[in-house]
């Protein structure tokens, strides 16, 4: 069994061992993982805080020990809130731009230190301080940190995030973990009745005729809603779903909503 660590700002995961191939995801700096398999060129890997899987390129492979893994899963580590920050390594010229969601391993908050495997960084920016009396406020505050993003298949990032990445990366961000996949994320929660009952920061859950759940959106003040779709945007949700004020008319269907915490 072997463990890695992303050195790198962010590090695409795919479905097969090409570059061609569909990013499922992305590795942030800090983030572990478990190497389950190993090739000439690939390692499959599964993400250690939510499980994901999906194939990363063996030269961004930086090796970490057993006992680092078992620290570091022993203790909080603090997720970088900033949409951008720089870090760089002791003895090294090079910075590193790291994106909002990045671990910070082991941090010591006076030095502004941390260490991936036995390597020190040094946070080179400051660190935002959240002053948010209600984690629906914070969850908020976060998802608005997205605003405008990019869509990006695969997408954890505010240059580029996905709509069930979006929603990951700002419980993230509040410090809940939930699933990557709204596949999953949906099996998550307390399900509400009517619209009405939901409170900033629950899940709505979009589908086609099928059935098949497609979409997730952050819920906000009544009867609007956060969700990355072209890009991170605010529209209007009802109990048929989202209407889209530029396009005039529905471009999702509501099918369930969550009470997350």
């Amino acid at each position: 069994m072997s463990f890695g660590i992303a050195d790198l700002s962010i590090t695409p995961m795919r479905r097969e061992r090409s570059e061609r191939s569909e990013m499922v995801s992305q590795v942030l700096f800090g983030e572990v993982y478990e190497v389950l398999e190993i090739d000439e060129k690939w390692l499959y890997i599964r993400l250690l805080h939510d499980d994901s899987r999906g194939w990363v390129e063996k030269k961004v492979f930086r090796e970490v020990d057993e006992t680092y893994v078992e620290n570091y899963r022993a203790s909080d580590q603090l997720i970088m809130g900033e949409v951008f920050n720089l870090v760089v390594k002791q003895g090294d010229w090079e910075n590193r731009l790291i994106v909002a969601g990045s671990v910070l391993p082991f941090y010591d908050a006076y030095a502004k230190k941390m260490f991936l495997g036995d390597e020190e960084y040094v946070v080179l920016g400051a660190l935002r301080e959240v002053g948010i009396e209600s984690l629906r406020e914070l969850l908020i505050q976060y998802a608005l940190m997205y605003y405008n993003a990019p869509y990006l298949w695969g997408g954890r990032t505010p240059k580029g995030v996905d709509c069930s990445g979006f929603v990951q990366m700002v419980y993230r961000l509040a410090g809940i973990s939930i699933p990557r996949d709204v596949e999953k994320q949906v099996n998550g929660g307390q399900i509400l009745s009517f619209l009405e009952e939901a409170q900033p920061g629950d899940l709505a859950f979009f589908g086609d005729a099928s059935g098949c759940i497609t979409h997730v959106g952050i819920l906000w003040e009544q009867g609007r809603i956060i969700h990355a779709s072209g890009r991170v945007r605010i529209d209007k949700i009802d109990h048929h779903g989202i209407f889209n004020e530029e396009m005039k008319r529905y471009t999702h269907t509501l099918k369930i909503l969550k009470q997350m915490i």
